[in-house]
């Protein structure tokens, strides 16, 4: 068991992961680099609007000092949001010690580069794949907190890492598997926040319960396709990182995503959903990349395109849903 582990990003991830953390015997630190977020929590140790109710242990130490908190750690866990991951990675890597095993814990496709967390990770901190994991699954923090039964899954090039990250991060209540398909993972985990979006556009409309499996149903086949096409195996995609962390963010009412789509698919712009929320919806962002990555694969999405759409090119919630209805006829699967 490392002594010492450095959480990066104190949001509702961040602090429900310190607190897992801290209770399986690690030195814990956990980073926030907002000023006035890091002066409420060192005062109450608490985070009323990233998640309510919950108490950071008093063994839990807080930093707001990038380096000190990374310097001497063990195992350094980045909980930040995807699109400013890059930076926090870059302002690591020359204070990590040559021990460190970093675990990405974002979910999400870096807007213009298009590369995901690990590929980020490795090439701001200058780390080999072997010293890489990503944990991702469906594992909404407010459950993590309350010690309500998850279960994720571990990836890394390296067995040795993924059985590290599973073994470290496993307790009574939060059971880890593990993998060597990190981009099946990193992938499952951030295009299924498109799929959230859609499902969420389809309870704003209340368009009822067929048309969210079928969201959910055609979400995945587009997921596996452009899987597949990176170089996932299909297989990965019928795991906790696919269909697992799928079902639970398109129907969850913990979801930031399915918020965001109901609120659209309700008539609201999406400017003003954004600007008064005090998370980050991972699926917005992801929903651009997801859009190009899908060109430049000439992968067929169109649940994505659909969203990309009623996102950023202010198409008509109903209209999207009506050019997916009337798509040409084909055959689920045929042998």
């Amino acid at each position: 068991m490392p002594e010492r582990v450095a959480v990066l990003g104190a949001g509702s991830w961040g602090l429900a992961v310190s607190r897992l953390l801290a209770r399986r015997g690690c030195a814990v630190t956990v980073w926030e680099f907002l000023p006035e977020d890091y002066r409420r929590l060192v005062e109450t140790r608490s985070r009323p609007d990233k998640l309510p109710g919950f108490t950071l242990e008093a063994r839990v130490k807080i930093s707001d000092d990038l380096a000190q908190a990374v310097a001497d750690a063990d195992v350094v866990a980045l909980a930040v949001p995807a699109q400013t991951l890059r930076e926090v990675a870059r302002g690591m890597r020359s204070v990590l010690s040559g021990r460190a095993l970093v675990v990405s814990l974002a979910k999400g496709i870096e807007t213009g580069s298009l590369m995901r967390m690990s590929q980020i990770i490795e090439q701001e901190t200058g780390l080999s794949a072997e010293r890489v994991a990503v944990l991702s699954g469906p594992s909404h923090a407010e459950e993590v907190a309350l010690d309500m039964p998850t279960t994720v899954v571990a990836a890394s090039a390296s067995e040795a890492s993924a059985i590290f990250v599973q073994e470290l991060f496993s307790t009574g209540s939060f059971r880890v598997y593990q993998s060597d398909d990190v981009i099946g993972v990193e992938l499952g985990g951030a295009l299924k926040n498109i799929v959230a979006i859609a499902a969420g556009i389809s309870d704003g409309l209340r368009l009822g319960d067929n048309t969210k499996g079928a969201l959910l149903t055609r979400g995945l086949a587009e997921i596996v396709r452009l899987g597949v096409a990176l170089g996932a195996r299909a297989e990965t995609f019928s795991g906790l990182s696919g269909i697992g962390d799928l079902v639970t963010t398109c129907c969850s009412l913990h979801s930031r995503n399915r918020f965001v789509g109901e609120q659209i698919g309700r008539g609201r712009k999406l400017a003003d959903i954004l600007g008064g929320m005090k998370m980050v919806a991972e699926g917005v962002e992801t929903t651009r990349s997801g859009y190009e990555l899908a060109g430049r694969c000439q992968v067929e999405m169109p649940i994505t395109e659909e969203v990309y759409h009623v996102l950023f090119k202010d198409r008509p919630a109903e209209e999207a849903a009506a050019n997916l209805m009337e798509r040409k006829l084909r055959a689920e699967i045929w042998t």
